[in-house]
C-alpha cells in the first residue's frame, strides 16, 4: 500500500471528525434546534444565494427526500424561506432568511476568527495553498 495514500486517509478521517464536532458546535450556536447537517445548507445559501431544494440535494450528493427534510427543519427555525420560482412557477426557490443570515454570520465570523488563532503561526501563503488543495479535492470529488 501506498505510504501517502494510508497517511492521506488518516489525517482526512482525524480532520472529518473533528469537522463533524464542530459542525454540531456551530448549528447549536445558530439555533439550538439546528441538525448539524443543516448548517452547511446555511453555508451554501449564503455563498451561492437561493437555490432550488434538487440543485442544493444535487451539490451536497444527498437524496430530495433527505433534503426536503433538513430544508424543512430550517424553515420551521426560521431560517430559510421558500419564495416562487419566477422562471418555473412550478418550483420555489430556498433563500436565508435575514434571521438566518444574522445568526449564521455571528457564527461564521467567530469560526473564522478561530482559524485565524489557530493558523496564526503558518505563512499566509501555506494557507492559502491548503483552501487550493481542498478545493482541488472537493472537485474531484464532485466528479
Amino acid at each position: 500500500m501506498d505510504q501517502a495514500y494510508l497517511s492521506l486517509e488518516r489525517e482526512l478521517a482525524v480532520f472529518l471528525r473533528r469537522a463533524r464536532a464542530s459542525s454540531g458546535e456551530m448549528a447549536r450556536a445558530v439555533h439550538p434546534d439546528l441538525e448539524p447537517a443543516a448548517y452547511g445548507l446555511l453555508v451554501r445559501l449564503e455563498d451561492a444565494g437561493r437555490q432550488r431544494a434538487t440543485d442544493l440535494a444535487g451539490y451536497f450528493g444527498v437524496g430530495k427526500a433527505t433534503m426536503s427534510r433538513q430544508l424543512r427543519a430550517l424553515c420551521d427555525l426560521g431560517l430559510v424561506t421558500r419564495e416562487p420560482d419566477p422562471a418555473d412557477g412550478r418550483a420555489s426557490l430556498v433563500r436565508i432568511t435575514e434571521e438566518g443570515r444574522a445568526r449564521f454570520t455571528r457564527v461564521r465570523d467567530a469560526r473564522r476568527a478561530q482559524y485565524v488563532r489557530k493558523l496564526a503561526d503558518w505563512d499566509r501563503g501555506e494557507v492559502a495553498e491548503l483552501a487550493r488543495l481542498l478545493r482541488q479535492l472537493n472537485t474531484s470529488a464532485e466528479g
